[in-house]
């Protein structure tokens, strides 16, 4: 298979979504692999390395839609990429499809076949290819958190672990999952007192038993979330709901119950964000403020620290995306429910639930979809 990796263009985004190594697995298996020219600059990977893997180099993202099969990349593609996406051709990525329709009704009119990582699910319930950004994520909703607690970032000016004699700041974490547990982690280390709030027992038992003693856990509801606000200095949104718009548990009235200063961190926002306030911002320009509380809502924290997001990255994704070069995308799906599960859109139609029911789209059945492609090769 013709696999391609071109250069990130969305603001700030300094990932790239394979490291030299996972280029040279796919010249093992016979692959082609093409790389757009600094596609991995920013993330510390230089051109002659990509080289010395076997990749071959191309000097412009069109060039490299162009001649693809396979599209590997970290986010979703913008605007300015709609048009260079072919018909059949296979883009395995990030796309939260549910946050954005103008995304969706692209992909659906350019009959791409649309392979998200964040969907991609084993049967456990866990999503293997979110897992690792997640856990950037988390901890640095924390040090970024930290950081907008200052008070020349408009803060509240509280250090997040205070020092002998001055109480530490309040961190509360909506959510219990893998962004949940590694922001509690993090605050917890830097000295905070810690409130991680979640739907499930089961889980708020699990983190009881390994979280140390300055870490509470509580049951989320909307009046313990709204008594918890008012004395919370670092809120950190962390609620996924795989593939769907996330619910709002924050909402604007709730604003005018927390301190002036209070940081609000939405990691959700790629996903609709939990934080009814948050809109997506960027690396440069990260926060805004409504009612004198911060808000960071950055669609793509972990571009910050990109070597350390792009080696994890693709240590979760080359072994799928060496199933789909191997068998072709049709043959990998079938043969694998994981993958089978990361298609949200096929050829214009869309077979991911959550998905259809964010837009009030039809759905389509996968299997079908799947055994129609099976039935077009066997002819």
């Amino acid at each position: 298979m013709v696999i391609g990796v071109p250069k990130e263009i969305k603001n700030n985004e300094n990932r790239v979504a394979l490291t030299p190594a996972g280029v040279a697995e796919f010249r093992r298996f016979g692959h082609t692999v093409y790389v757009q020219v600094n596609a991995g600059v920013e993330s510390g990977f230089e051109d002659e390395e990509y080289i010395d893997a076997g990749a071959v180099m191309l000097p412009t993202i069109e060039d490299v839609y162009g001649i693809s099969e396979m599209i590997m990349k970290v986010k979703e593609p913008i605007a300015s990429e709609y048009n260079l996406i072919k018909e059949d051709q296979l883009l395995f990525t990030y796309f939260h499809f549910a946050s954005s329709e103008e995304l969706t009704h692209a992909m659906i009119e350019r009959k791409a076949v649309c392979l998200a990582y964040e969907t991609v699910e084993k049967t456990d319930r866990s999503l293997p290819l979110l897992i690792p950004m997640s856990e950037v994520a988390g901890r640095m909703a924390v040090q970024e958190g930290a950081k907008y607690l200052e008070k020349p970032q408009k803060g509240r000016g509280i250090l997040l672990g205070g020092v002998p004699g001055v109480k530490p700041a309040h961190v509360l974490i909506l959510g219990g999952g893998i962004v949940g547990t590694q922001a509690a982690k993090m605050a917890a280390g830097l000295g905070a007192h810690v409130t991680i709030m979640d739907i499930s027992l089961p889980r708020l038992r699990y983190l009881s038993d390994i979280m140390p003693e300055n870490v509470d856990t509580l049951m989320s509801n909307e009046y313990s979330i709204r008594e918890a606000v008012k004395h919370s200095d670092l809120i950190i949104g962390a609620v996924l709901i795989p593939g769907a718009k996330a619910p709002h548990l924050i909402t604007r009235e709730m604003l005018k119950l927390m301190r002036p200063g209070t940081v609000l961190v939405d990691v959700a926002v790629d996903q609709g964000g939990c934080i009814e306030t948050c809109v997506p911002t960027t690396h440069e320009n990260p926060t805004y403020v409504i009612d004198n509380v911060v808000h960071y809502c950055v669609a793509n924290m972990p571009g910050a620290v990109p070597y350390t997001s792009t080696v994890a990255l693709t240590n979760a994704t080359l072994t799928y995306a060496l199933q789909l070069a191997n068998k072709g995308w049709q043959k990998a799906c079938r043969d694998n429910d994981e993958l089978k599960r990361g298609l949200n859109v096929v050829n214009g139609k869309i077979v991911y639930k959550g998905v259809a029911d964010a837009f009030g789209l039809p759905l389509n059945d996968v299997n079908e979809l799947l055994q129609r492609e099976e039935e077009e090769i066997d002819y």
